[in-house]
């Protein structure tokens, strides 16, 4: 997720989503509504025991965060949050993580809190036009549709939680949406949450005086003091260790820190921007991260797109990188075929994995062609339809093996497409087409797993 500064847009004609909306209502225990229903939109609704959930519910069976409700493309999405006591869809219980999708109305329970979905309809969504963001550069789908929520969240001063796998480029959303912020003349600080020693976090975070502690042989300012008028950017937040938390906690509430040793409080005025690869949602079930500091930090979410999700994208970062390197002409030394190979390979390090494998290619070009195999056979990119033949017999045979696989492989994961895109490596749009081309939504679940 590398790209560009500068102010050039391309627009497309592709402005909107389509996503299949709904309703939430609590049902007491003789299934009749409680309160008024709860709006399913795009961004999730959570549902759980915890305060920061948007549909907070006091039964000692849910977990703290129970699962959560989106409106998507496929339906209204329900994905359990690694819950404690499962959750079920019209009596079919759902794996720990796994979704299910509605078309149309159903019942859902928590713990022993039962709540119905009622389908409104379907709703077109607009999302951007551009094809950058600050310094984000992709044309697919999914990215605009991070632009848009950018562009919404940035000019407010809510704190954001950024989510996504390792390298598809968190700390760069956190950058473009400072950029994009009333902050932006002001400091951007990161602060690397990840193995932080329980006795020096503290320190790292809040500074210290001169002599405070063995090894402090300097007075060391807090980075929320250096980011004083900007952003803060709490990267790995669910790495910080859990005796720590409620003294986070405390100074975003009173929006004042002390440093180690010293007897004094800095008031701070300060934007923070946190990002995880794990789900919180899990951490704060297994009792590694406080509900409490999540309700504080956690005004926005913003999820990165994984690589594989958006292949499209590849051409433009590869520009992108190609062009800040010491060969900008190197570009035009691509070949198609080199090209389609990049986009074949499942980047399950995004795009890191993608900028080591052009910097590779770059060292051993030599002026020709760039050639990629070998750094791709060093990331395990070797790839079923690079050794496959053109015979038509085959490419029949090849189909039969498809259709075999996926029927599998839908099979054993109900249905669900989020999924089978994680066990086959596959975009989820890709999942899609194969279930549609080989009709297999008619095939039946084992018994106990959710339908698609």
């Amino acid at each position: 997720m590398d790209g560009t500064d500068d102010d050039k847009t391309l627009k497309t004609d592709d402005g909107f989503i389509e996503v299949v909306n709904g309703d939430l209502v609590v049902l007491s225990p003789d299934m009749r509504p409680v309160g008024a229903p709860v709006p399913i939109g795009p961004e999730p609704c959570f549902v759980g025991r915890g305060e920061h959930c948007q549909v907070s519910v006091p039964d000692p069976h849910m977990s703290t965060s129970h699962c959560a409700f989106q409106a998507t493309q496929d339906g209204v999405c329900i994905t359990d949050q690694e819950s404690l006591n499962g959750t079920w869809v019209n009596l079919a219980r759902l794996k720990p993580g796994n979704s299910a999708y509605l078309l149309a109305n159903g019942r859902v329970r928590c713990g022993h809190t039962w709540f119905e979905v009622r389908v409104t309809g379907r709703e077109q969504v607009p999302i951007s036009s551009a094809f950058a963001f600050g310094p984000l550069v992709g044309r697919s789908r999914a990215m605009r549709e991070l632009y848009t929520k950018l562009a919404r969240i940035a000019p407010t001063d809510l704190s954001v939680l950024i989510t996504g796998e390792t390298g598809t480029g968190k700390e760069l959303v956190a950058q473009a949406i400072h950029q994009a912020s009333r902050r932006h003349a002001k400091p951007f600080v990161t602060v690397d949450c990840t193995n932080i020693p329980a006795a020096l976090a503290e320190s790292k975070l809040f500074g210290h005086e001169k002599g405070s502690f063995t090894g402090a042989i300097a007075h060391k300012r807090s980075p929320f003091v250096e980011a004083q008028g900007g952003t803060i950017f709490l990267d790995e937040l669910g790495e910080l260790p859990i005796d720590i938390q409620p003294k986070l906690l405390r100074a975003l509430e009173a929006r004042q820190i002390q440093a180690v040793g010293s007897t004094r409080y800095e008031s701070i005025d300060v934007r923070v921007i946190a990002a995880t690869r794990c789900d919180l949602h899990v951490e704060m079930n297994a009792k590694r991260f406080r509900d409490d500091l999540y309700f504080r930090i956690v005004q926005s979410v913003i999820t990165t797109p994984p690589l594989r999700e958006r292949p499209e994208d590849i051409p433009d970062l590869v520009a992108r990188f190609i062009a800040k390197s010491s060969d900008p002409g190197a570009i035009s030394r691509i070949d198609p075929p080199a090209m389609d190979r990049l986009k074949r390979h499942d980047w399950p390090g995004n795009i890191r994995e993608l900028r080591n494998v052009v910097d590779v290619a770059l060292a051993h070009s030599s002026g020709g062609l760039l050639d990629f195999s070998e750094s791709l056979r060093a990331h395990g990119g070797v790839h079923l339809s690079d050794r496959i033949s053109a015979a038509k017999s085959f490419a029949v045979l090849m189909n039969d093996v498809a259709r075999n696989y996926f029927t599998n492989l839908y099979a054993e994961t109900g249905g669900n497409l989020s999924a089978m895109a994680r066990k086959s490596g596959l975009a989820r749009s890709r999942v899609r087409d194969y279930v549609r081309q080989f009709e297999l939504r008619g095939v039946q679940p084992p018994e106990g797993e959710e339908g698609g």
